[in-house]
Order: C-alpha cells, then sequence, then structure tokens
C-alpha cells in the first residue's frame, strides 16, 4: 500500500497532482491492485511528469516494510523510474538490513544515492539531541502525574549526563529509558536511580524495550534459516561470541586468523552481513567489527534477556572458545626471535619497526599473546573444559612461554604478562581438576 499512501498523501498536499490522479483513478479505479511496477507508473511518475511538481518525499523506517525480496521490491521499483522523476528526491530511513543494503546497491541508484550512516553524524550533535530529548521527556513525565513532586531540579544535570554516556549515541536507548521511568506504577524518581545508580548495567532498560527489538532483528535476520540448523548457528554464534566478547575489536581478517575450525573472511562476513543493524561492520575485512552499544552484548550473555537458545552466547564456553584458539594460534606461531632480529639489537634501531611486527606477528597473534590470560579469568574453575584448558596451558608453558614474552616485549605490551601471571595463578588455585604438571607456567614466570 506504499505507493497508493504516497498518492493520496500527494493529493492532498499538491492540486494539480490531485487533478492528475484522479484522472488514472476514473480510467481505472483498482490500480491500487495492481503490480508495484504498475503502481508507481501510473499513481506516482505519471501524475510527477505532468505537474512538473518539485518535492521531496519521505519513507521512515523502510525496514519494517513486509518484503521477502533478495533486494527491497520498493527500492527496486524505484530504480526503475528515478530518471524519469528528476525533480523529485527521496529521503528513505531504515535499518541497514541485507535487502536494503543490497536494493541501494542496484546499478541504477548507485548515481543517485547519497548514504548517510547515523554512527558517522557527529557525537557532540547526537548527544545534544539525545540530551534535550531525555529533559523534554522527563520534564512531561513529571507534569502527567499529578502524585508526582519532585520539583525544578529533578531530574539533575548528573544523571543526564549519565543517561547520555549509557546512551553513547543510541537514541532507541534514550526512548527505552523513558518508557522505563514514565511506568504508572512506580515513582519515576526511583525507576531513574535503578539506571544511573549501575552505570555499566542496563538490564532495566532491556526490559523496557531493547530486549524486544534485539529479538525482532535477530529471529527476521535468520528467518529463512532452519532452526535445526546446528551447524550454522553454532558457527554464527562463534563468530558473534567473538566479536562481543574480545577484549579489543578486531577485523574480520583479524578474527579468521586467530579461531579455530576453519572460519574464513566469506564465512565471518557471510555470518554477520544480516547483523548489520547490531553491528557496525565495516566495507574493508581489515577494519575493526565494532558494537553500536553495549546493551547488545548484554543482552546476548544474559540467559534471561536471551532466551532464543539459537542466538544466547554463552560467557563461559566461548572465551574458553576464545582461549583454546589463542593457545593454538601461539603454538602454531612462536618461535625463537621471531622478527629475525639482529642480536643485541636496540628496538629503538630497527628501521620501520611498525612494519616488521605487522608481517612476522600480525593483529591475530599479537591479541593472542596479549589476552589469553582475560579469556582464562572469565573461565570457572569447575567448567567441564577445565582438563582440556588446563592441559594446553601445561603445553604452552613449556615450550613458548620465553617466546610469548619475546612477542609481549616487541609488541609494548610487557605489563600483560604481570596480569597474566595473576590470572593464571588465580584460576589454577581455584580449578577443580589439578595435573602434577599444572604449576609449570607459573614457575616459570617466577
Amino acid at each position: 500500500m506504499i505507493f497508493p499512501t504516497l498518492a493520496f498523501q500527494l493529493a492532498y498536499r499538491y492540486p494539480p497532482f490531485r487533478q492528475e490522479l484522479l484522472q488514472v483513478l476514473r480510467a481505472n479505479p483498482d490500480v491500487g491492485r495492481e503490480v508495484l511496477c504498475s503502481q508507481m507508473e501510473k499513481l506516482i511518475v505519471g501524475p510527477f511528469q505532468m505537474t512538473k511538481i518539485q518535492t521531496l518525499v519521505v519513507i521512515d523506517a523502510l525496514d519494517e516494510c513486509q518484503d521477502k525480496e533478495p533486494a527491497s521490491a520498493i527500492l527496486s521499483v524505484l530504480s526503475r523510474y528515478v530518471d524519469s522523476i528528476p525533480l523529485v528526491k527521496f529521503f528513505i530511513t531504515g535499518r541497514p538490513e541485507p535487502r536494503i543494503r543490497s536494493g541501494f546497491r542496484l546499478v541504477a541508484l548507485r548515481p543517485h544515492t547519497d548514504v548517510l550512516r547515523l554512527h558517522d553524524v557527529e557525537p557532540s550533535s547526537v548527544n545534544s539531541d539525545i540530551k534535550l530529548f531525555l529533559k523534554t521527556q522527563l520534564a512531561g513525565i513529571v507534569n502527567n502525574q499529578s502524585n508526582c513532586d519532585l520539583g525544578e531540579s529533578w531530574p539533575s544535570p548528573y544523571e543526564i549526563d549519565v543517561l547520555c554516556k549509557k546512551a553513547a549515541g543510541f537514541f532507541i536507548y534514550a526512548a527505552t529509558v523513558i518508557k522505563f521511568v514514565e511506568s504508572q506504577h512506580h515513582q519515576p524518581d526511583e525507576r531513574l536511580t535503578l539506571i544511573t545508580s549501575l552505570p555499566h548495567d542496563t538490564s532495566h532498560e532491556g526490559g523496557s524495550g531493547i530486549d524486544l527489538l534485539y529479538t525482532q532483528v535477530l529471529k527476521q535476520a535468520f528467518c529463512d534459516v532452519n532452526s535445526q540448523d546446528h551447524e550454522f548457528y553454532s558457527h554464527l554464534k562463534s563468530v558473534v561470541g567473538a566479536v562481543v566478547l574480545v577484549f579489543n575489536p578486531l577485523s574480520i581478517k583479524t578474527l579468521s586468523n586467530l579461531l579455530r575450525n576453519h572460519h574464513t573472511p566469506s564465512r565471518i562476513s557471510k555470518a554477520l552481513r544480516p547483523l548489520h543493524s547490531l553491528l557496525l561492520v565495516p566495507e574493508s575485512t581489515e577494519d575493526p567489527v565494532r558494537i553500536f552499544h553495549k546493551s547488545f552484548p548484554d543482552f546476548l550473555t544474559d540467559p534471561q534477556r536471551c532466551t532464543d537458545e539459537q542466538f544466547f552466547v554463552d560467557p563461559p564456553v566461548y572465551h574458553t572458545e576464545m582461549l583454546l584458539s589463542c593457545l593454538a594460534l601461539m603454538k602454531g606461531r612462536l618461535k625463537k626471535n621471531i622478527c629475525n632480529l639482529d642480536d643485541h639489537i636496540i628496538l629503538s634501531k630497527v628501521e620501520d619497526l611498525s612494519t616488521c611486527l605487522k608481517v612476522h606477528i600480525g593483529d591475530a597473534l599479537e591479541y593472542a599473546c596479549r589476552f589469553w590470560a582475560s579469556h582464562l579469568s572469565r573461565i570457572p574453575s569447575n567448567s567441564p573444559d577445565a582438563k582440556e584448558v588446563q592441559g594446553a596451558m601445561d603445553e604452552f608453558s613449556a615450550t613458548h612461554l620465553l617466546h610469548w614474552i619475546e612477542v609481549l616485549c616487541l609488541t609494548g605490551n610487557l605489563d600483560a604478562g604481570v596480569y597474566a601471571l595473576n590470572f593464571t595463578q588465580q584460576w589454577y588455585n581455584s580449578v577443580s581438576y589439578k595435573q602434577p604438571i599444572h604449576r609449570n607456567l607459573c614457575s616459570h614466570f617466577i
């Protein structure tokens, strides 16, 4: 119904357009039931060509249109007629779902399209809008509740600043906060305090709308995948689990080099393709994949919030997978004098050290050396994988400990070794399964 709706609104706004549209409807009263291309041609293009009207048409939330075509059906139709109505511009918004991204990549649309990504907007501008929205809406809550007297100082500037920081440019977060605070069954100041007193937690906001949004997006993104395709969902969760649990954002290329079990760049890209509205997935496989908002990993890793087993990322399971991937990569790549430097050379004297490190070490191995122990610290001591983890750790400590320290020195991350010692000692002291060899790593450190 989008083209009949647009035609009606244009006819209401422009009398000349209305006169042309009436002629079309008198000649063909059932045009609204014809295929989209015919609707566009007769209801929109024809009247525009006859009237020469110059205008802007806004289509908001295109992702909410019911559409099962590989590329957006509406964008496909627009691509056929965009040259026929040069005086008309379309402003289209929507989450960057695969069919919408494919639609904008149609050859006929590309020369006429400018893309504006909200995450590229100046953060100060976004924060200013969010702050204004929060102030206005929170003030409205007080005015609409006759039994609530919080004074003009509520909310405080500090509370607004905390909310803006937690929003991190994510407008849906701000809207969800308002929905949570305006509950008719609670005091607004108490509800707001629940959120501002936990600056690193998003559970309250999740229950008020964000969790439902994430659930809908995930189900829609993979609606055409058989729920019994366990191999697909295992791969998906392995990739997404790595993205949300890494301690430093990694590129698709780096993730491919780091993860085990044949995670090629193309397979990782394909797994992440439907998630462009939840993750910032760059065009280049060498740029890091980032999370738009902390509430998404919070949602995925909480079984009370993400109740669909197909998408739930169990942190101990995937921290274990990341640790074993790190240890496997170090086992295969670490060696003495990995950068082939001259004996006793001073690092400051090495020509183009950054290039040397990129060639001989690379981002994946540097990440593994720097963060394997951080993943270890997130694995419970009573984990069913403790025996496998301990065996891999013992092998690492017996064969590659000095090689690992060498890489930390070369990359300027030697302080990570100190944290690794603490994490490892704490984990070994608490693990329920112990082998006689289990103290190798700590003794080598000491």
